[in-house]
């Protein structure tokens, strides 16, 4: 497989060494596989890897986005096309198919010939085995966690099991709960756990529509894995759980009594992760009950809309809210924590309250939060350390690495000693306790012990983790030995030095390698000792660079210096698995330290945005949600006013109980509808995690769920037409919002006729003043909306108690000049004008468009004007008549057809015959337009 194909970075693509008969023996294993077609399996060949197939097929596409780098393997009878990657792409393949991509697996295969064996095999939401490729030069921002979900239908009602596990945190974790048909709790319980693979059992009660739930794990970005239905057992779990839980098994018994559907799902979680077949999980592993009322619930469409999550295309790190707030300092696990955090905000007000005094009290005190922010930069991550000292193939390097993060706690406690402001109460019971009680003899003094005598900390300068010769009399012993050998050795290069009359070092070198203890001198000293080097030594090999030659007594000393290494390494080994193991013991101490430093990190990270941005944030003022409003004072988009260039025009929201608990907002295209709406669903979410907010002052009634309908997201490749898509999300806020939620929505309505649309979204409106009663932001283009505001005599249904008030974003058009300029203020009242031929002048459109359009919008207004009684009186006017509904969709629909008949007619007719069959098509849509006032206005 010869070729000289490039990568697109620039690198040769390595050659693919086979011979014919390795080749044969090669593609018979590899046709032997069972298919699987979102496996990606790679072949480790020592210097690279290769894929075949599909896969090299799917590499070549995706990777090198080239088809020129396929190579065929074998003859072109049975051959397979084949691809090679380098190492550095192998782990680009890895990071892209485990960490972003949620349709594919990988497996590594490792052997020769037609013999090979899987030796690592990994997925989106277990990626164990890849970690050491996957996060080798960067950081763990995010746990990845397989659920299983077992949906059942008992007496007509939707009910799911959910069960996830979290091999990060080694954490189960069990739920139960009513579903709706759109399955809106599993899709805030997937987006709340970071979900990352979902399984599914394939063979389901038929009565149960899946389809809805696969979209739902579509919407979160998620692997969708099916297994067997058998797979979903219950049987023996407790036995199972009790060897993999810490502690006693009878809360495990407990615990699982509390479900009835939870419990195939974990059955299938434990045989899927195959958490029994690694002994290095038994007494690791932690249950717990999960329940979904405890955080306030976000969907997909909520989590787009808010734009939480890091994008892959984003400019900067400020584009999203993940990478706005991110100030964390300590490695990987300040990140995932606030990850979690964003995805799980609070609903109780002491707990949220908790955090903010946190926040204040950095905020309030630099000296404080500087300190802090110096010494956790120090942390590595200790979950990841943790998890490394279980591996088989376990090193004195995590055991450093602990040591010198746990021995930066004294630090760390001295710097939050020295508060004493309003807040010392809370940081003594929260942060200081927990950190003294780890910082006793028992705990920490016992593991700097065994690191402090155990391992040789002198050489960690030079990059090498050794055990001290002091730690065990063996090891001294043979220290000792090896030490003695190599003082004849270095004796007897002084000796051999004299003897040829070379000095040591500059001419005569002594060197140890593969040959072990061998001389070497240049070729230029050999010929001046020839004579005497032939007769007295042994010449092992002559090269360019020089001539190694050795002697009887160096052999002699030198393989009693490799017998006495060998033992000292053997020796050693068993020394560093000893003390891998004890430092292994202090794992769940580890942990508990790590949840506290991880807490600090990402509450300093807050202080940090609050202080650090040109207008600071302010704490907000937490009422329970059936309590006060959303009043924002001067609220801006954190992500917006954080661009570079960007001048941010702030803006007050207040969602005041039965004053202006609804809010329709109208105004033109650009004005800013969307982006004040955004902002103050990302204002209250921030609130909710524990976070300063940018307002001037703010006060918060908590939320329960943020329901978001914003924007058009358009589904074409999954069939889903952009309207479609709109009223599924709509559906979901309907059927999923309380009184207790935030709702949001924008140009609600777009995706079909105005008719339709206006009709839609009225109907909405009633449907959420009357019977959801939530605060709701509703920016809309539809201005006849705002009468809603008023009370009609009675006309309409609902009793507006809640308060439903009219707001615009500010326009000025000048007088003289026609010229629009936006104001991105949100004033009381409504918007009488759209604006929308202003915002096509400033996107250039040509002036002869433009032209027509004002005076076509200038004759539509007229016609609208235009009351019943004067088109009584206008009879033969041309003026534009009101239709129904009924009337335009029947109307169309038959001009439709007669279009398409048109267009039948083939190309090859006679002319006289086309204008017969035109008359005729004619002559039939007249008829049918008698009883169709709309099609009537064309005849």
């Amino acid at each position: 497989m010869e070729g000289d194909d490039f990568t697109p970075e620039g690198g040769k693509l390595p050659d693919l060494k086979l011979d014919a008969r390795q080749a044969q023996g090669f593609i018979s294993f590899f046709k032997k596989l069972p298919q699987d077609p979102r496996a990606v399996r790679l072949f480790d060949r020592r210097d690279y890897y290769t894929a075949h197939g599909e896969n090299a097929t799917f590499v070549a596409r995706t990777y090198y986005h080239t088809m020129s780098s396929l190579r065929q393997l074998g003859s072109s009878s049975d051959g397979i096309p084949s691809v090679s990657v380098s190492k550095a792409m192998f782990e680009t393949i890895a990071r892209n198919i485990l960490l972003e991509r949620t349709d594919r697996t990988l497996e590594l295969y490792e052997g020769s010939g037609s013999s090979w064996r899987l030796t690592k095999s990994g997925t989106p939401g277990n990626i164990g085995s890849f970690e050491d490729i996957l996060f080798a030069n960067n950081d763990m921002q995010d746990s990845p966690v397989i659920v299983a979900l077992f949906p059942v239908l008992r007496e007509s009602l939707l009910y799911v099991g959910l069960s996830y596990l979290d091999m990060t945190s080694r954490k189960l974790g069990l739920a139960e709960f009513p579903e709706d048909s759109r399955f809106t709790n599993v899709e805030s319980a997937l987006l709340a756990l970071g979900c990352k693979e979902c399984l599914l059992p394939a063979d389901c009660d038929k009565s149960i529509d899946l389809n809805p739930l696969q979209d739902a794990i579509r919407n979160c970005n998620v692997l969708l894995t099916e297994k067997k239905k058998a797979d979903f057992k219950s049987r023996d779990l407790a036995q199972d759980l009790g060897r993999i839980i810490r502690g006693s098994v009878e809360p495990v018994r407990d615990l699982l009594s509390q479900f009835d559907y939870a419990l195939g799902a974990l059955g299938a979680l434990l045989s899927y992760a195959e958490l029994l077949a690694d002994d290095t999980n038994y007494e690791n592993y932690t249950i717990e009950k999960y329940n979904l009322n405890c955080y306030m619930r976000l969907d997909s469409a909520a989590v787009r809309a808010l734009n939480i999550a890091e994008g892959k295309t984003d400019v900067n790190k400020n584009f999203s809210l993940f990478g706005l707030m991110n100030r964390t300092c300590t490695v990987g696990m300040g990140k995932r924590l606030l990850n979690r955090w964003m995805k799980q905000p609070l609903l109780d007000v002491n707990e949220i309250n908790n955090r903010l005094d946190m926040v204040q009290a950095f905020v309030e005190d630099p000296e404080l939060h500087q300190g802090l922010r110096r010494q956790l930069k120090g942390i590595s991550d200790i979950y990841r350390l943790t998890q490394s000292l279980r591996k088989k193939s376990a090193n004195l390097q995590p055991v450093v690495k602990l040591y010198q993060s746990c021995s930066k706690i004294s630090y760390i406690k001295s710097v939050l000693q020295q508060y004493n402001g309003q807040f010392s109460t809370l940081i003594r019971t929260k942060f200081l306790d927990p950190l003294e009680e780890w910082m006793t003899e028992n705990r920490f003094g016992r593991f700097s012990c065994l690191v402090e005598t155990a391992i040789d900390l002198d050489q960690l300068d030079n990059g090498e983790y050794r055990i001290s010769p002091l730690y065990s009399s063996d090891l001294a012993v043979l220290k000792d030995n090896l030490s003695l050998v190599e003082d004849h050795i270095n004796n007897l290069h002084m000796h051999t030095a004299n003897d040829l009359d070379l000095s040591v070092d500059k001419h005569l070198k002594l060197e140890k390698g593969p040959l072990g203890h061998v001389f070497r001198i240049s070729k230029k000293e050999e010929q001046k000792v020839r004579k005497k080097l032939t007769g007295s030594y042994i010449i092992i090999e002559t090269r360019k660079d020089g001539v190694k030659f050795t002697s009887s007594k160096l052999k002699k000393l030198g393989d009693q210096y490799q017998t006495l290494l060998g033992e000292y390494t053997s020796c050693q080994k068993k020394v560093v698995d000893e003390v891998v193991r004890v430092s292994c013991t202090y794992s769940e101490v580890f942990e508990v330290f790590a949840a506290v430093l991880s807490e600090l990190d990402v509450l300093q990270s807050f202080a940090d945005l609050a202080a650090s941005c040109p207008v600071p944030y302010v704490r907000p003022y937490m009422t329970s949600s059936d309590e006060g409003g959303i009043i924002l004072q001067g609220s801006r988009h954190p992500c917006l006013e954080a661009q570079d260039g960007v001048n941010f025009i702030p803006n007050d929201c207040t969602l005041v109980r039965g004053k202006s608990w609804f809010q329709i907002i109208t105004g033109p295209n650009m004005g800013g509808k969307s982006t004040f709406i955004r902002q103050v669903g990302v204002n209250v979410l921030m609130a909710q995690i524990g976070s300063f907010v940018p307002c001037n002052q703010a006060s918060v009634s908590v939320r329960d769920c943020i329901f978001a309908r914003v924007g058009a997201g358009d589904c074409q490749l999954r069939g889903v037409s952009t309207f479609m898509q709109e009223m599924l999300e709509t559906a979901s806020i309907l059927k999923g919002a309380s009184d207790k939620s935030l709702i949001i929505i924008d140009e609600l309505g777009r995706g079909t006729s105005t008719y339709d649309g206006f009709g839609l979204a009225w109907a909405i409106c009633e449907h959420l003043v009357e019977v959801t009663r939530a605060p709701t932001l509703f920016a809309t283009h539809f201005h006849e909306l705002t009468a809603l505001a008023h009370r009609n005599d009675g006309e309409h249904r609902y009793v507006s108690d809640i308060g439903i008030t009219n707001y615009h974003v500010g326009a000025h058009i000048d007088p003289s000049s026609q010229k629009l300029t936006m104001l991105y203020k949100v004033e009381p009242g409504a918007c009488d004008q759209s604006f929308g031929i202003h915002v096509a002048e400033f996107a250039n459109f040509p002036e002869a468009v433009v032209a027509l359009a004002k005076s076509k919008a200038a004759e539509l207004e007229d016609f609208s004007a235009t009351t019943t009684d004067d088109l009584k009186d206008e009879v033969g006017s041309k003026r534009k008549r009101v239709f129904s509904p009924d009337d335009v969709t029947r109307g169309a629909a038959r001009a439709r057809l007669f279009l398409e008949e048109f267009a039948a007619v083939p190309d090859e007719m006679e002319g006289s015959k086309i204008m017969e069959m035109a008359t005729k098509l004619k002559a039939n849509l007249k008829k049918d337009a008698a009883d169709n006032p709309w099609l009537q206005q064309f005849f």
